[in-house]
């Protein structure tokens, strides 16, 4: 399918939202511009859990050790430093009511700064950085407030059509009270020019829904002559949430 194929989809469906008032609070899960999702969206009913304890038995865990003060800086985990533009991106996790929401498990993870993951099913011919793994996580304090210390990951093709490629992002996990209550979304970066070509980021047709997803540059998170400071609230329910996207493969 060629690009244009794409945005021509793209733009019939952002049109026919307009037209017809539609309310959206996520993307729809079999968006034809973005091919896998025809195959991978769920088509049978939720399965409901006859003993929920046992899915947290045997569902995610921390890992070998607690969350550490290393986890959050992506650019410390390695002898060497990582290439490329150190970032911090830093917000609050809120509920509906605008209330923190504490002791929250927050995970990202992403590409390098030349667009390619460490990861063995990612074989595009773009560099690799060994002193950058591109995973972190930290737990929200008592204002619901995260804090990342990471390099600005790259764009990268993903194949989905013809010169396919997505624009900058973090992936966000934020798992609640419980392991199985997880999250998963992106955070994008402003102005990217790739924005009316993703059919990903295009897949959340409300606008405004859309702009939730794009982080601000915010002058005073920026640290001299250590990094450029990036600002993104998550609001987990209700009229203002961000929108929990699919994943293409990572």
């Amino acid at each position: 399918m060629t690009q244009e194929r794409i945005s021509a989809q793209i733009a019939e469906l952002h049109e026919a939202y307009l037209r017809e008032g539609l309310t959206r609070h996520h993307s729809a899960r079999d968006f034809a511009p973005y091919r896998s999702s025809a195959l991978r969206h769920p088509k049978q009913p939720l399965v409901t859990l006859d003993d929920p304890e046992a899915a947290e038995l045997t569902g995610p865990v921390f890992g070998v050790s607690d969350v550490t003060a290393l986890d959050n800086d992506l650019t410390r985990q390695h002898v060497g430093e990582p290439l490329g533009e150190r970032i911090t991106v830093t917000g609050r996790v809120l509920d509906r009511a605008g209330r923190p929401v504490r002791g929250q498990l927050v995970e990202v993870w992403q590409a390098n700064a030349s667009g390619r993951y460490a990861h063995q099913r990612d074989d595009h011919p773009a560099p690799l950085d060994p002193n950058f793994t591109g995973v972190g996580r930290c737990l929200t304090d008592d204002e619901g407030r995260y804090a990342f210390t990471t390099i600005k990951p790259g764009a990268y093709p993903w194949r989905n059509h013809r010169n396919a490629w997505r624009p900058a992002h973090i992936h966000f996990s934020l798992f609640g009270t419980a392991f199985a209550q997880r999250l998963v979304t992106q955070m994008y970066f402003p102005n990217d020019p790739l924005f009316p070509f993703d059919p990903i980021y295009n897949a959340v047709l409300d606008p405004k829904a859309r702009e939730r997803l794009i982080a601000s540059y915010d002058h005073d998170l920026s640290v001299p002559e250590w990094s450029l400071g990036y600002r993104w609230d998550i609001v987990l329910d209700g009229p203002s949430a961000g929108l929990f996207e699919q994943e293409e493969h990572e």
